[in-house]
């Protein structure tokens, strides 16, 4: 069968394009013909997986701007979707390569599966042209994922989500981890030696660097954990989106607080070993692969209650959920675990 994959990017530290990189894998590790065509890349494909990278602008602003306006280049459209015309299935992974994969449906009848990650509601963006962008993806997304044969939703919360917004039915197919890479027995060790840790508690984030993130909240949840342990550390990992909202964070930032942009594939199961809790302040998630890494690594996770993490995060032992927006508990449960690392009574 031959398979086409499309996604708006094939990046390191996209949890969507990770998923991507997992389906094109196993499809051709099955012996299709798998092809991932992206707007732009930073990562190799899978083995005997192709890769066709269509194009877009290099600079951030002008490609969220053509990330939402594609359906109107009528160039890169006549060029790319009769490539689409010999394949038995496209599997689209988020707007706007649902434009593509719905022409190629209608001019070649191939059908189209979407892949549904969901989208961030714009209430949960600060800046009012973010709010607006976010309004038009999401309208233009719901738009051509109508348009599709089926879907896939990576969580129960999405399922219900979409059939809402479109009326389209899901199969729920959770993120799988790769427990070759994500396991308890990784070597943090070289991690804590990089930042001069010692046997400093560390609290770990990964994840884009945007406000629906949370991690103003983040922040806030650590300020109150120093106050009680003085000696613990967060790193922050993850690609910075918007310049006024970074600069907003290292402000409220200290040398407690490590910020970390680069960190390759190989070397993230290490960062997991490293810490002592995986925390995230996150205001929504269609899944949230991180979380489900970190406990693969064996570490506790401290969440906020939202969407999807009641069906992914192990609440007990290994996790805890507290209400959204209070970081005063948001810092509780991290001191709780960190305190049961330390041997001290919680």
């Amino acid at each position: 069968m031959r398979i086409a994959i499309l996604t708006p990017s094939f990046f390191t530290f996209s949890g969507v394009d990770r998923v991507a990189e997992r389906q094109a894998k196993e499809f051709a590790q099955n012996g299709n013909e798998v092809v991932i065509f992206t707007l732009k890349a930073n990562m190799e494909p899978p083995l005997n997986v192709e890769m066709k990278i269509i194009g877009m602008p290099e600079r951030f602003l002008s490609q969220r701007i053509y990330r939402l306006m594609l359906p109107l280049d009528f160039i890169k459209v006549r060029k790319w979707v009769p490539k689409l015309k010999d394949f038995d299935v496209i599997y689209s992974h988020l707007y706007p390569m649902n434009w593509l994969a719905y022409q190629a449906k209608k001019r070649y009848g191939i059908r189209y599966i979407y892949y549904n990650y969901g989208y961030a509601p714009p209430s949960t963006f600060s800046n009012l042209i973010e709010r607006v962008y976010m309004k038009a993806i999401i309208t233009m997304a719901n738009w051509t994922i109508k348009k599709a044969d089926g879907a896939i939703s990576i969580s129960q919360y999405l399922q219900k989500d979409l059939k809402h917004e479109t009326g389209l039915d899901s199969e729920v197919v959770y993120c799988k981890i790769d427990t070759g890479r994500f396991y308890p027995g990784v070597d943090g060790t070289a991690v804590r030696s990089q930042y001069n840790l010692s046997g400093a508690p560390m609290v770990l984030f990964v994840g884009r660097i945007s406000p629906h993130k949370g991690i103003h909240l983040l922040i806030n949840a650590f300020n109150m954990v120093k106050q009680q342990i003085a000696q613990a550390k967060l790193i922050i990992i993850g690609k910075h989106s918007l310049k006024s909202y970074s600069n907003k964070l290292r402000q409220m930032s200290d040398a407690s607080i490590i910020f970390v942009e680069d960190v390759s594939d190989q070397n993230l199961p290490m960062y997991y070993a490293a810490c002592d809790v995986y925390a995230t302040a996150t205001l929504w998630e269609g899944f949230d692969l991180p979380v489900a890494e970190a406990q693969a690594c064996g570490k506790p996770v401290v969440a906020f209650d939202i969407g999807p993490h009641p069906e992914v995060i192990n609440i007990g032992d290994e996790g805890k959920l507290v209400p959204v927006g209070d970081t005063a508990a948001m810092a509780e449960a991290i001191r709780s675990f960190l305190k049961v690392k330390s041997g001290v009574k919680p």
